[in-house]
């Protein structure tokens, strides 16, 4: 590590590359060449205009979803102290009146307006150093604000059910599913399996507080001594997904199953949930399936649900996918969709040689390459509803529920202002970095809007 102040010369680089084992080490490694794969690869791909039409309802509103994370310091107390500040927004547009602007020469900027309604959820979390009594530490702070944080917010606050009451129904599912328990949380007793329970309970043994929250894992994060990102981070994607859920259930318990025809999900990032937490995935694959299954019995068709990643090794493997070896860009066929199964994501992205497929405890979707009608690329994940759409053996356009809808959907979505994107996640994206809405809890108005236009149209 340098001094302050201090940069590196010439003579370091210069040693490095003309090591002797370094060319060795060089020579030795394998590169997977990209280019020469491109022409296997366009002979597979799926053209939006081979695909046959459906008899679904094209939805008309798009709810958005996507969370925001800070870190700040704390200048009183100890030293690094520092805390995380979450805000997850939820942007309803309108694709009607979207629609009647863009006829309108001079558009009013009323309707402009009108275009999007946002409801934030926003909390905040201790880090290192943070405490409110000294008989509590900072990782038992934080997993008390965690289960209050969870306990205390609903997308629907007035009678709707909490995100507490969310999380512990998947939580019922992991138990039901069995699994090895975490490690307890308590101080001394690590090496003990936690029993875990729902709501507030005792450690037998030392009486001290346990939550049911402490399932996630996410206190083991936890950095004493310096910057907390990652944990920030992993509470943020956790709540958003929770979230998500909570909205699903909720249109189920009011009756409103029926209007889900009418809206299309949008969740930043891949449709994952990573680290601690990570178990949430399977339990929340098994709900999203049964409320799907449900929904479908009034809809007679499939929810869409998808995440859109806008950076990472898939999109720059799409990036060189669509480059020939002469460097000449835009070769990818427009309309067109490639699905990518197991075996190519392991011989061609990320290289492993396990047996177990790639995403199996993480993902509850599926990830393909798009080519948009306007040039850009897309890497979607869309949302698995059986065991036959999950088996990532294979990649068959019948594993990809409304994948044409989905073509359709973001030809009209995509962004020309940011790669990688769709506008309606620009938009979320933007509210929970800077919230306008801040503390306002509007989900309630953005239901009614949905149920309102499905009155509407029928």
């Amino acid at each position: 590590m340098s001094f302050e102040g201090e940069f590196a010369n010439y003579e370091p680089l210069r040693r490095i590359f003309s090591s002797k084992k370094v060319e060795q080490f060089l020579d030795e490694l394998e590169v997977c060449d990209v280019a020469s794969n491109v022409t296997n690869i366009l002979e597979k791909v799926i053209q939006k205009k081979d695909l046959k039409n459906t008899d679904n309802i094209q939805p008309d509103l798009i709810l958005a979803m996507d969370g925001s994370v800070a870190e700040a310091s704390v200048t009183k107390g100890f030293p690094n102290a520092n805390y995380g500040y979450i805000t997850i927004a939820s942007v309803l547009i309108d694709m009607e009146k979207i629609k009647v602007i863009q006829s309108e020469k001079f558009p009013d900027p009323r309707k402009v307006n009108a275009i999007e309604s946002a409801s934030t959820f926003e909390s905040v979390f201790p880090g290192c150093n943070v405490f409110q009594s000294k008989t509590e530490a900072p990782k038992e702070f934080l997993r008390r604000k965690i289960y209050e944080e969870l306990q205390e917010n609903s997308a629907f606050p007035n009678g709707g059910e909490t995100l507490l009451d969310t999380y512990e129904y998947l939580l019922d599912i992991k138990l039901k599913n069995s699994g090895n328990p975490p490690r307890c949380p308590i101080e001394g007793y690590e090496d003990e399996d936690l029993i875990i329970q729902r709501g507030i309970y005792k450690h037998a043994k030392t009486g001290k507080p346990l939550y049911s929250t402490d399932a996630l894992r996410l206190h083991e994060l936890m950095n004493p001594s310096g910057s907390n990102g990652e944990l920030f981070g992993q509470i943020m994607s956790a709540f958003e997904k929770i979230w998500f859920v909570n909205i699903l259930r909720a249109f189920e318990k009011k009756g409103w199953l029926g209007t889900l025809r009418r809206v299309a999900f949008f969740i930043d990032g891949p449709l994952a949930v990573f680290s601690t937490p990570s178990w949430l995935a399977k339990s929340i694959s098994e709900e999203i399936i049964r409320i799907n299954a449900e929904q479908k019995k009034i809809n007679n068709q499939d929810m869409i649900i998808l995440g859109i990643e806008k950076t990472g090794i898939f999109c720059n493997h799409f990036q060189d996918l669509d480059t020939n070896r002469e460097g000449v860009k835009d070769i990818f066929p427009r309309e067109t969709a490639f699905l990518i199964n197991d075996q190519y994501i392991k011989e061609n992205i990320i290289f492993s040689d396990s047996i177990k497929p790639y995403g199996e405890d993480t993902y509850f979707g599926r990830k393909f390459f798009y080519k948009t009608s306007s040039g850009k690329r897309l890497i979607p994940v869309v949302a698995t509803y059986s065991d036959y759409e999950k088996n990532s053996k294979t990649a068959n356009v019948s594993q990809f529920s409304r994948l044409k809808d989905i073509m359709e959907l973001l030809d009209r979505l995509v962004s020309n202002r940011y790669p990688n994107a769709i506008t309606p996640l620009i938009s979320a994206h933007a509210e929970a970095a800077i919230p306008f809405n801040m503390g306002q809890k509007l989900f309630e108005q953005i239901a009614r809007q949905i149920i309102e236009r499905d009155k509407t149209n029928g």
